[in-house]
């Protein structure tokens, strides 16, 4: 019986996930970032809304990866004619805290 327990108690780690995603940090990292400035939830102002980049990456197995390219090296011809600046500044993982946040916004 016990060989079953740690079977199940293994397979029940995987299913878990690695992180959970803290929302109101990452608006906060947004915020403190800028991002603001340039993009809304639902609504282009700058740039996209977040809610049209995560209808446009939804299918991509990498859309988070894409999106830390973005978000840390800039992008230009996306979205349109005005390019995103680059964000060297921020660190990698507080990148990648972003870029899933962002496939978390559904129109």
């Amino acid at each position: 019986m016990r060989p079953v327990l740690i079977l199940v108690s293994a397979l029940a780690g995987l299913s878990a996930p690695v992180h959970a995603l803290d929302a109101a940090a990452a608006i906060e990292m947004a915020k403190a970032n800028g991002c603001f400035s340039c993009h809304s939830a639902n609504e282009k102002v700058v740039g996209p809304a977040y809610s049209a980049v995560h209808e446009k990456y939804k299918d991509d197995k990498d859309a988070v990866a894409s999106l830390v390219q973005s978000i840390q090296y800039g992008s230009k011809g996306k979205w349109g004619r005005i390019p995103m600046p680059p964000h060297p500044g921020m660190s990698p993982a507080d990148i990648k805290t972003l870029a899933e946040w962002v496939m978390t916004i559904k129109p």
